[in-house]
């Protein structure tokens, strides 16, 4: 027997993410941004991190991207491994700005590792300044 169903379906995101680590576990969690907050110090993710904006704008900047806003209904994604994430601040000074994430974390390994003054100060002329509005 068929089934029947009403569901709707939006692709928001498809990529190929860097090799995931045999025996890596995944962690589902939502953030929120109080209004104006600048987010977590640059760091890095053991493995790759999916995510989707719930609610408000937050600034996004890997390392070797200008930074660029993400808006409530959008999708991002970052590799995770050796790659700086620089910025996840909320955009807005009067709203929070929700958002839920998931990430992979290879075993051993911290699921965030904050990145050293002495690396961000050697790398700071390779960071793509965020394009003019």
């Amino acid at each position: 027997m068929p089934v029947i169903t009403n569901m709707r379906q939006k692709d928001l995101l498809e990529v190929v993410p860097p090799s995931i680590a045999p025996g890596s576990s995944a962690m589902i969690r939502i953030l929120e941004l109080p209004p104006g907050d600048p987010g977590i110090a640059p760091h890095r993710h053991s493995g790759p991190v999916f995510g989707y904006m719930l609610e408000g704008e937050m600034l996004f900047e890997l390392e070797g991207e200008a930074p660029y806003p993400v808006k409530a209904g959008e999708a991002f994604w970052e590799p995770g491994g050796d790659v700086i994430h620089y910025t996840i601040a909320n955009l807005l000074t009067d709203q929070t700005t929700r958002l839920v994430v998931v990430a992979m974390m290879t075993p051993g390994v911290p699921m965030l590792t904050m990145v050293s003054d002495e690396e961000l100060a050697a790398k700071a002329g390779e960071r793509i300044p965020a394009p003019k509005r």
